[in-house]
């Protein structure tokens, strides 16, 4: 079985802490017309290096009713800069326009199969996966970047039209396994789109 959730399947339900006291999962923005969950952390590069072409992203498709939701599903043994008390900061300096969660057991990482921070997994108004993969081509270096797929295909969701590039590669580093070395990723875990 593949390690991350193919499109057509239905957004796994979960309820995490966030960094504003409360908690959520997808019943909470029922009323969105699409949902975007994305792993995420307090410090991989990709990740701030992107961060304001997210928020850009999230704040162009606020008013077709599209809700962001980040999750930081690193472990804080791992890297300790990921933990709780970081977030909150992070998000207290930051103000993004997502609510972000904590996912310290990695139980929704798993259910999702999220490879790397940023992943991107986009639901329709159904709920039904209909994108996976990177943000952009050049998360690092945003500036530079020239193809932006999240955008792509959120455009095109909204538009009603449909998503022409369902499942491309995240770009990041990967997601950092409680017990693990930090380079270490599941072994069913793999490429979502082959290299040619």
């Amino acid at each position: 079985m593949a390690f991350t959730l193919a499109i057509g399947r239905t957004c796994p339900e979960f309820r995490l802490p966030a960094t504003d006291g409360k908690t959520y999962g997808p019943a909470d923005f029922a009323d969105a017309s699409a949902l975007v969950v994305f792993f995420s952390c307090n410090h991989c590069p990709y990740v701030t290096g992107s961060d304001e072409m997210t928020r850009k992203t999230a704040e162009r498709f606020f008013r077709p009713g599209v809700r962001f939701i980040a999750i930081n599903s690193n472990s804080e043994t791992t890297h300790p800069n990921d933990d709780f008390a970081n977030m909150v900061t992070r998000m207290t300096e930051q103000k993004f326009p997502w609510v972000y969660l904590r996912d310290k057991s990695q139980d929704v990482a798993r259910a999702f199969g999220g490879l790397r921070t940023p992943h991107f997994f986009v639901f329709d108004r159904s709920r039904k996966l209909v994108y996976t993969g990177r943000g952009m081509d050049d998360p690092r270096q945003a500036s530079r970047a020239k193809v932006f797929d999240l955008d792509r295909a959120l455009e095109e969701l909204t538009t009603g039209k449909p998503v022409s590039v369902p499942l491309t590669n995240p770009v990041g580093c990967n997601v950092k396994w409680e017990g693990q070395d930090a380079h270490w990723m599941p072994a069913e875990a793999c490429d979502l789109v082959p290299s040619r």
